[in-house]
């Protein structure tokens, strides 16, 4: 099955943080399809490094090279079709970046590793 990582289980699962679930990290590493990337979540790490909010342990662009990289993650295109899906949700969830998210993973129906509950409301498959 491929997925398509949330923001922070991005972050945590790249930096080994404890509060990514046991079967969110076992379905990342299970390898038993691709593992996607939304362009969001890497602008919206990068506006949060910028400001400090997240400390990224080298240089952002090469950090995410390397990442995306020897963990095999593949980056998902922002289409029509996926901006498209974004006018037409309800607003149960207001986060640009979570909304962009919510759109790949209902138009590429792909499940989403996430611990944001919300993500349920617009009844795409989560994992978490």
């Amino acid at each position: 099955m491929n997925l398509l990582l949330d923001t922070h289980s991005l972050l945590w699962f790249v930096l080994e943080d404890p509060r990514l679930s046991a079967k969110a990290r076992k379905s990342i590493d299970s390898k038993d399809g691709l593992i996607f990337i939304s362009p969001a979540s890497l602008w919206e790490i990068a506006i949060k490094n910028s400001i400090g909010k997240y400390i990224l342990p080298f240089p952002f662009e090469s950090f995410w090279d390397e990442q995306m990289r020897i963990n095999n993650f593949s980056l998902l295109s922002i289409t029509l079709s996926h901006a498209a899906r974004i006018a037409s949700l309800p607003f149960h969830h207001r986060d640009p970046c979570d909304r962009l998210i919510i759109a790949q993973s209902i138009e590429e129906d792909m499940a989403v590793v996430s611990h944001d509950i919300s993500f349920d409301l617009y009844g795409v498959n989560r994992i978490w």
